[in-house]
C-alpha cells in the first residue's frame, strides 16, 4: 500500500507495539500474500505494514466495532466525537453507560465506537480496562487538552481500511487462525504471560488469558507451521514462554511499558519475538 504515516493506531492499547516497530518490521516476510492478526488491539503492526489482504480479529467486540465504524462512516464518527466534554461528570456518565446492559445494547454502533474512543482518550493513562462483568472501570484522567478528535489519523485509517481487502472478526483466536490460507503470515500479539504473580494484565476483555490459553496458542502455532504459514509472535521473556517455544527462533528485545499506575515501575522490560522462519 502507498506510504501514509498518518495510518497509525487510533487507540492507546495495553501492550501496543508502536515502540517495538523498529524491531518487528524488519523481521516480517518481504512478501505476504495474506496477513493475519488475531489479537489486533491498537493495530500498530497492521497500520505500519498496511497489507493489501488481511484477516484481523480481537475478542473485544467493541474494539472491532470501532474499526468497522471508522471504515464505514468516519465523518459521522468525527462529528459525534466533537460533541464530547472533558469533565469528570461527563466522563463518568459515559463510562457508566455499560452498567445497564439492556440500555447499552440499544446504542448504535456509531455511539459505541464514539464512546470507546472518547473514554480511551480521557481515562487515566489511556488504559482500556474492564472488570469481570465486562464494564469499563478506568478512572478519569484529568488531562487538560486530550486529543479526542484526531481527524487526520481517523481519515487516513478509514481510507486504508476501506480500500484494502480486510476481513474483520471478533471471535476466538484459534478460529481466526484457521482462516489463514496456506502460505500466509500471522503476527501474534496475545496477552502476555505475567512476569510475576502481580504483573498480569488481561483487563481489555473479561475472559482473561492464562497458561492454558498460552499452551493452546503454541499448539495453533505448530499447526500453522505444518501448513506452511509463517508466524511472528510477541510475548514476555518468561522461562515458561522460552521453554514453550524452544523449538522456534526466540529473539530477545526490550520494550518500555507505561501502563503501570506507579510511574516508578514503568520502564524497559525484556520481551521475546518468536518466529518459525528465517529472515530474508
Amino acid at each position: 500500500m502507498a506510504e501514509n504515516k498518518l495510518v497509525s493506531p487510533v487507540l492507546k492499547w495495553a501492550g501496543g507495539k508502536r515502540q517495538l516497530l523498529d524491531e518487528i518490521l524488519p523481521l516480517l516476510p518481504r512478501r505476504i500474500s495474506t496477513y493475519c492478526e488475531p489479537f489486533l488491539g491498537g493495530g500498530a503492526v497492521l497500520f505500519a505494514r498496511r497489507p493489501e489482504h488481511a484477516i484481523v480479529n480481537d475478542l473485544n467486540g467493541d474494539l472491532m466495532l470501532v474499526y468497522e465504524v471508522i471504515r464505514d462512516d468516519v465523518q459521522s464518527l468525527i462529528d459525534l466525537l466533537q460533541t464530547h466534554e472533558n469533565t469528570p461528570e461527563y466522563f463518568y456518565r459515559m463510562r457508566d453507560l455499560d452498567r445497564d446492559k439492556e440500555a447499552y445494547q440499544k446504542l448504535s454502533g456509531l455511539e459505541k465506537a464514539s464512546r470507546m474512543i472518547y473514554l480511551n482518550k480521557t481515562c487515566f493513562n489511556g488504559l482500556f480496562r474492564v472488570n469481570a462483568s465486562g464494564e469499563f472501570n478506568t478512572p478519569f484522567g484529568r488531562y487538560k487538552k486530550p486529543n479526542i478528535v484526531n481527524e487526520p489519523v481517523l481519515r487516513a485509517v478509514s481510507q486504508y481500511l476501506s480500500s484494502a481487502d480486510i476481513q474483520m472478526y471478533s471471535e476466538d483466536f484459534a478460529a481466526t487462525l484457521q482462516r489463514v490460507p496456506d502460505g500466509g503470515f500471522a503476527y501474534l500479539d496475545p496477552p502476555y504471560d505475567p512476569i510475576s504473580d502481580t504483573a498480569s494484565f488481561t483487563g481489555y476483555n473479561k475472559s482473561g488469558f492464562g497458561r492454558e490459553e498460552q499452551i493452546h496458542l503454541k499448539e495453533c502455532c505448530d499447526a500453522l507451521t505444518e501448513r506452511g504459514v509463517k508466524f511472528l509472535l510477541s510475548n514476555s521473556a518468561t522461562d515458561f514462554i522460552r521453554a514453550l517455544y524452544g523449538a522456534y527462533c526466540v529473539q530477545t528485545v526490550y520494550a518500555k511499558r507505561a501502563v503501570n499506575a506507579d510511574a516508578g515501575k514503568r520502564g524497559a522490560v525484556e520481551e521475546v519475538l518468536i518466529r518459525n522462519y528465517g529472515v530474508e
